[in-house]
């Protein structure tokens, strides 16, 4: 006589549990070649039957779609080639699958008619919800999403010089609709900036001061403090009803931190840029602060949440922060993790 342990009654379960799986499987192949549910041209339809798995899905849909859009900017309208975007919908769970083609084909024919906006992105999801929904009973789909990435070109004015150059933005816009809380829109876009740490001004100022002195003589009597190429990366969420522009943000973070990197520089700009970075020393902290009271200061910004990095010209390590306005249930730190 076989005696029956745990161990053995766990095994058959997942032994059972297994060809139950096995079976379903097959059935899905059997309702694939068997499938007499077909399109207008005739072709089979499998992914409009019912499926007995019955497990939803939050999010189902084509990342790195890629197209040229037009976008609306504060100074007019100019198009971008390299726009690649990510479109999801919810899936019920008695739904195979959803229209992977007609997510596609609606955003290229809203982005062949308007501009990227707010109500651009309004289109696009409301066409998602309606025209990705079940014909049988006419439910809008609960949620649709979308996000749209580029590198959004300005010319930017020398410092000095009578010379421009351009300065990419890599920009994500992002949208979504859904039942519970309506249409959401956020901008995200990356700004580079210079930072001179103020502990090593200060101690090259003072290594100055006392070599002039006489007080030491290691050196040459000049004292270099360090700086480094910093970026933060900053999330707004934005009113759709209120006009706000790419520049508009790029403007606010200016006005936060003006040592903005350079395009094009000739000495003088190279000398006004020195001067700019002496005015303005920092620590992570120093710009985590400014940029908190410059975006607080905006009632167009609904939310916001920035991530900062000081990528260190002294350590081999980065310094780093995260601040976000706070609002209950708002964006926080672990939105970016």
């Amino acid at each position: 006589m076989i005696k029956v342990t745990p161990k053995l009654m766990e095994l058959n379960m997942i032994d059972q549990s297994f060809s139950e799986h096995s079976t379903n499987e097959s059935k899905v192949v059997r309702d694939i070649l068997d499938c007499d549910l077909q399109d207008a041209s005739g072709l089979n339809d499998f992914q409009k039957l019912p499926t007995e798995d019955l497990i939803a899905i939050p999010r189902v849909g084509i990342n790195r779609y890629r197209l040229p859009i037009e976008m609306t900017n504060k100074f007019g309208v100019t198009r971008s080639h390299d726009c690649e975007a990510s479109m999801f919908v919810n899936l019920d769970a008695n739904k195979n699958g959803v229209s992977m083609s007609r997510l596609c084909t609606i955003l290229q024919a809203v982005s062949s008619s308007e501009t990227l906006n707010a109500n651009f992105f309004k289109n696009v999801l409301r066409r998602y919800r309606i025209e990705l929904a079940d014909e049988a009973d006419n439910k809008l789909i609960d949620s649709a999403y979308l996000n749209i990435k580029f590198n959004f070109p300005v010319k930017q004015k020398s410092l000095k010089s009578d010379n421009w150059g351009w300065q990419y933005y890599p920009v994500k816009l992002v949208a979504k609709e859904n039942t519970k809380k309506g249409f959401e829109y956020f901008m995200t876009l990356t700004y580079e900036y210079s930072s001179t740490c103020p502990c090593s001004l200060s101690m090259a100022k003072q290594y100055e001061r006392e070599f002039a002195e006489g007080k030491t003589t290691e050196g040459t009597g000049i004292g270099v403090p360090h700086s480094q190429r910093s970026k933060l990366t900053c999330t707004v969420k934005l009113n759709p009803d209120v006009d706000f522009h790419i520049e508009d943000l790029v403007l606010l973070l200016k006005a936060a931190i003006p040592t903005e990197t350079q395009s094009l520089v000739k000495r003088v700009d190279e000398q006004a840029f020195a001067i700019l970075n002496g005015a303005h020393p920092m620590f992570v902290e120093h710009a985590t602060k400014r940029v908190s009271k410059v975006l607080n200061a905006q009632d167009m910004i609904l939310d916001w949440l920035v991530e900062l990095e000081h990528i260190e010209s002294l350590h081999s390590h980065n310094a780093a922060a995260v601040i976000y306005k706070g609002l209950e249930n708002g964006l926080r730190a672990d939105t970016i993790f």
